[in-house]
């Protein structure tokens, strides 16, 4: 194909496609299914998982705001890192530092936009596995997919996506619409499903207990006996020659109903359930909010989206805020708000926390058991894989909007030269920053690869009965450790997404100071959307960001995850900072930047 680096991107995006892209970004279905058991093992923080989304919310909220009024100011490609230029080089006496300032936030927004993406291809792979697992379970484990099968999935569908991405950004708006319909109607509907079976189950009724290795749920309770399983004595399920677990049978020789409870605690002190639903939404403790927001964030990200498509906005200056603010309230305020409580409430004896930290989709497990309980027994399997598919949509639509933004922030950095020139170039059909987009592209299927390494590590690591039970097979087994070897390693799903979440908060921050410079002093300013939010916008992403070094060491959460996405933050830090001085040097650039400068940038 030919190449021109004269031609520009086509206005052709109106407030629904905006708003469209930025909502396929924030998606439901993918990060519910997604993010639960990644909050799940977060040491004992589980049960204030809802509060710590609300907070998370509002912490997003004050910075949507902040994009929304930069964007009124700086329609334009580039989103936070042409915000910081724009609003230095506009100001009377910081403009010097424009070019600093906007690195700086181009550099550091490229911790999250390069390894977001990345998130979503891997959890693709637990997607694609549970399923395979589902449908074929004597080749794969639904709840514990093999490593490998879950690596060269996120391979394929992250070169898939970028071919999606390179073709054009009027064809991803209409997939996304698509997208967005369903998912949202589907997701309702198991929230709706999921809420009713708890109200409906009191304590003490027949209710429906899963078993993980059948992928199904029963009514009676599971006959067990004891094997020595890693040197332990440890009760294992009897099933018959179909896998099916055996009913325990009373003194009359009849299967014992299973009764349902919502114990709190184990007697290990695990959490497994919310007696009420006012636990549900409870804070339980401030520090676990806080532990369960810096999770969160990943589920909210994405409202910023659309900023990047200034170039493509027919009306950008009154489109774009509009499309920010309206994405997050939809998507956050109101789908998983209300989705998120509905799963937590759902929690029981028979499916609880216990056992969703122990399954790759412990979401698509609650869909099978509330499928049994309403619309019958053995229909809860096919309910799981029709929820399953507008998942596996919502996958395909938020991986492409992750995608579309990081290659064009890239694409701005190549075309200013901050980054390699070559990556700021447009295909001259497409219009779409092709370079920018399989660059992503590749290192979204390295980032997918780590995320499904080592998914049951650290708090989630299996037992070695579990593993020893899994189907034998280099496509099914190969690559899990035994049980003491994962839970000495850090979960590496947790891992990546605190990652991906430390440059989220980081931008975050950095953009709520961009709109304090951006309307200091400026004639529309005002002093609740121009310093009151901003400084709680700031003021809360640091305090996530802090909260990754102090949390660990004041007992709250695990230490391994947060402290080593800290410690690729502080790698990506220093290689940015040689990586700036080396580029500026070899092209005879000054850090300040001089007034015929400013002059030419102005024009």
């Amino acid at each position: 194909m030919a190449e021109n680096d004269e031609v520009t991107m086509k206005p052709t995006l109106g407030l629904t496609g905006l708003t469209m892209n930025a909502m396929a970004l924030i998606a439901p279905g993918a990060f519910l299914w997604l993010t639960f058991v990644a909050q799940g093992t977060a040491g004992a923080t589980a049960p204030a998982m809802w509060a710590g989304i609300f907070f998370a919310l509002l912490l997003c909220l004050a910075t949507a705001v902040c994009y929304a009024e930069m964007a009124k100011l700086y329609p334009g490609t580039g989103s936070s890192y042409y915000f910081a230029e724009q609003s230095f080089l506009n100001h009377e006496t910081a403009w010097p530092y424009a070019r600093l300032a906007k690195f700086i936030v181009g550099w550091g927004s490229h911790l999250y936009y390069w390894i977001y993406p990345g998130v979503m291809v891997g959890v693709m792979g637990v997607l694609v596995g549970y399923l395979a697992g589902t449908i074929w379970p004597t080749f794969m484990s639904a709840s514990n997919p093999g490593p490998m099968f879950m690596m060269a999935v996120a391979i394929a569908f992250s070169f898939g996506v970028a071919y999606i991405a390179h073709r054009g950004v009027s064809g991803s708006t209409s997939v996304n619409i698509a997208i967005n319909v369903i998912q949202i109607s589907a997701l309702v509907v198991f929230s709706v499903m999921a809420l009713g079976y708890r109200t409906s189950h009191p304590p003490g009724s027949v209710a429906y207990q899963f078993d993980s290795a059948s992928g199904d749920a029963y009514t009676y309770e599971f006959a067990t006996t004891k094997q020595m399983v890693g040197g332990q004595s440890t009760d294992v399920v009897l099933r018959d020659a179909n896998g099916i677990p055996k009913p325990k049978l009373d003194a009359a020789g009849k299967s014992v109903p299973f009764q349902i409870a919502y114990p709190e605690k184990d007697e290990k002190g695990n959490f497994l359930t919310h007696s009420s639903a006012g636990s549900v939404v409870g804070m339980h403790n401030f520090g676990w909010m806080f532990v369960q927001a810096t999770i969160a964030i990943l589920i909210l990200v994405g409202f910023e989206s659309v900023t990047s498509m200034g170039g493509e906005a027919k009306n950008p200056k009154r489109h774009i805020p509009i499309a920010v603010v309206t994405s997050l309230l939809v998507q956050g305020a109101f789908c998983y708000l209300f989705e998120y409580f509905a799963a937590n409430y759902f929690l029981n004896s028979g499916y609880s926390m216990q056992n969703a930290v122990g399954s790759a989709a412990p979401i698509g497990d609650m869909m099978v058991v509330v499928g049994n309980a309403i619309l019958g027994p053995g229909n809860g399997r096919i309910f799981m894989e029709f929820q399953a598919f507008t998942v596996f949509l919502a996958i395909i639509g938020t991986t492409l909007s992750c995608m579309n933004t990081g290659a064009r922030v890239t694409y701005a950095m190549g075309k200013d030269e901050e980054l390699p020139d070559s990556l700021g170039a447009l295909h001259s059909r497409n219009l779409t920053p092709h370079r920018a987009i399989w660059t992503l592209a590749g290192i979204s299927a390295v980032v997918g690869c780590l995320t499904v390494c080592n998914l049951f590590g650290d708090g989630g690591a299996l037992t070695d009965a579990t593993v020893k039970a899994l189907p034998q097979g280099f496509w099914s087994s190969f690559g899990y450790l035994s049980h003491d070897a994962m839970a000495a390693l850090p979960n590496s799903l947790l891992t990546v997404t605190l990652a991906s979440n430390f440059g989220t908060f980081l931008l975050y921050a950095l953009s709520c100071i961009t709109c304090m410079v951006a309307y200091q002093r400026h004639p529309k300013y005002s002093p609740v959307r121009h310093l009151l939010v901003p400084i709680f916008g700031l003021l809360s992403n640091l305090a996530c960001m802090a909260f990754y070094l102090i949390g660990p060491f004041m007992g709250y959460g695990t230490k391994l995850e947060p402290l080593l996405a800290l410690g690729v933050a502080l790698v990506w830090a220093i290689y940015g900072g040689i990586y700036f001085m080396r580029s500026s040097k070899a092209r005879g650039r000054t850090t300040l930047v001089s007034q015929a400068q400013r002059v030419n940038a102005a024009q």
